[in-house]
């Protein structure tokens, strides 16, 4: 099935399967900056799919569908110092799902048996006990940078940690 973009609904299985791909990518990570291991704060479904998500969880019947899954993942900055992955994206195969598979242009990722998933890290300024989802929400509302007025235009996903994954922390609604 190659399709410009999914209406299936992501559950908590796929979210897991999302933590499971970028946690390989997160260990490549820290075998260069291992001063990072202990600092992780979340990880989250951001993007289009994070508003697909959002969409299906109140209802709405034309759900924004997946192009690809975009997965971030926010660490607890060390004070004083630059976070060395700001500009860091990585690519992995979500691979064979009801989902279909990516139909992007690109030669190199013609190879995929499913939808792409783009991996990105942000460092944030919060303290190692931040909460999580109010540390990205902050991230968001403050919008200094590019990055975050483009994530903080559609819905944002917990993934990680385990027992939070599948709460909505974007857009906040009361």
């Amino acid at each position: 099935m190659d399709e410009e973009r999914s209406y299936e609904q992501i559950t908590l299985d796929d979210l897991a399967r999302l933590e499971e791909i970028t946690a390989v990518d997160r260990r490549t990570f820290f075998i260069t900056r291992p001063e990072y291991a202990q600092r992780m704060l979340c990880t989250a479904l951001c993007q289009g799919a994070g508003q697909h998500y959002v969409e299906l969880a109140a209802g709405d019947e034309k759900p924004y569908g997946i192009k690809d899954f975009d997965v971030w993942t926010f660490f607890s900055t060390i004070p004083g110092t630059m976070f060395p992955a700001n500009r860091r994206l990585t690519h992995a195969d979500f691979g064979q799902s009801r989902f279909g598979r990516w139909t992007g242009g690109l030669r190199q990722f013609r190879r995929y048996q499913g939808r792409r998933v783009d991996m990105i890290m942000r460092g944030l300024p919060v303290p190692l006990d931040a909460d999580p989802a109010e540390a990205v929400r902050a991230y968001l509302t403050e919008a200094r940078t590019t990055s975050a007025r483009l994530l903080a235009a559609k819905g944002v996903v917990l993934i990680s940690p385990a027992d939070r994954r599948g709460t909505v922390i974007w857009p906040v609604t009361t």
